[in-house]
């Protein structure tokens, strides 16, 4: 009994074809599987840098500028902040009324030079 040749062909290459889809599309499986584990990989790494800078950005930000020039502004911005306040305050006590023009403010940098 002679086996005919398209039986033969069947007979193999069904079973062939089959075995080729299967690795395929184990192959496809493994490379998404792959793609989402490289993204993961990536975020991690990402979040990690992120904190890693958040991190040096504290400590620049800590010891970049001395503690004494901090004051030093601090002081400074103070003294401004309170001459403001002492020429509002003389604003309001002298109280001009309206339309007529304020009385010029003596300023405390003139009043020390004028006194020394």
């Amino acid at each position: 009994m002679p086996f005919e040749t398209t039986w033969w062909i069947t007979a193999v290459e069904a079973p062939i074809v089959a075995a080729l889809f299967y690795m395929i599309l184990g192959l496809r499986r493994d490379m998404h599987d792959r793609i989402d584990r490289s993204d993961q990989r990536e975020t991690e790494a990402v979040t990690r840098t992120r904190d890693d800078l958040a991190e040096f950005k504290l400590e620049v930000a800590r010891n970049y500028v001395p503690l004494s020039l901090i004051r030093d502004v601090d002081r400074r911005l103070s003294q401004h902040l309170l001459r403001i306040e002492e020429k509002i305050e003389e604003v309001k006590r002298l109280g001009a009324p309206l339309g007529q023009p304020m009385p010029r403010l003596r300023d405390r940098s003139h009043a020390e030079e004028d006194e020394a």
